[in-house]
């Protein structure tokens, strides 16, 4: 990537008191030339405290908005303060850093203003449940259809995104199910996106808030919401 352009990661977090010093910590390690923002989507423990003693900067929300909104949170910064790049890396250390460079590799090879880490493409030993493979199996399906373009891991947020998407996102983010909604949103406003395989690990600590017995219920949501978003109008972003 170019040495002169300004990658911010943003880190959102809600109850990650436990994991969020050792996430900061790696990409620090990794990508030292990156500028960090954790979005402390109103967590009621410690997050926001070790987060600041850590020394990056950190935006309390009042209270908890959600992954959609603390993520939009974190692209307003970003457009405010001019980066070039922005990079999402999950606050309780599912995202590998060192996985980074794939990301902006993939953004200058391919010239594309979305690159989408992928569990999936190939096997790079991701454990996840049946059920929820399952559901990610029938909305990539769905999904790569209604954007002619095959998509392997739609719930994936580890994501690197060029200024324009930057842009779009400061504006215009899926609240209720970011991650998928946010292909769609893509596809509909004009941008190239385009996904590289990435190793995942489990989360630090706690659970995921999609547990076995919500796996068929979340996806039947998520199905409705992006047939919603294909029928909405959103701004043509190509040649602006």
């Amino acid at each position: 990537m170019n040495r002169l352009e300004r990658i911010l990661v943003i880190i959102p977090a809600y109850n990650e008191e436990d994991s969020i010093e050792k996430v900061i910590e790696d990409v620090r390690t990794n990508c030292p030339q990156m500028d960090i923002l954790v979005v402390n989507d109103g967590s009621t423990d410690h997050t926001s405290d070790k987060a600041k003693v850590s020394g990056v900067v950190v935006l309390d929300l009042p209270f908890n908005l959600g992954i959609g909104g603390g993520m939009q949170t974190g692209y307003k910064y970003a457009d405010e303060k001019g980066y070039d790049i922005a990079i999402q890396v999950d606050g309780d250390g599912q995202h590998d850093p060192r996985e980074i460079p794939k990301l902006l590799h993939t953004l200058e090879e391919k010239k594309v203003d979305v690159a989408i880490g992928s569990r999936f493409i190939t096997d790079l030993e991701y454990k996840a449940t049946t059920m929820r493979r399952v559901g990610i199996t029938v909305l990539s399906k769905v999904i790569s259809i209604m954007v002619r373009q095959k998509i392997t891991d739609p719930a994936s947020g580890f994501r690197a995104s060029r200024r324009k998407a930057i842009q779009l996102f400061a504006v215009n983010y899926p609240q209720d199910y970011p991650e998928p909604e946010v292909v769609v949103l893509l596809s509909k406003s004009g941008l190239k996106m385009a996904e590289v395989p990435v190793k995942m690990s489990q989360r630090y600590s706690g659970e995921s808030s999609i547990t076995k017995i919500r796996s068929i219920y979340y996806m039947v949501k998520v199905l409705l919401a992006i047939f919603v978003d294909w029928f909405k109008k959103y701004p043509l972003l190509i040649g602006e």
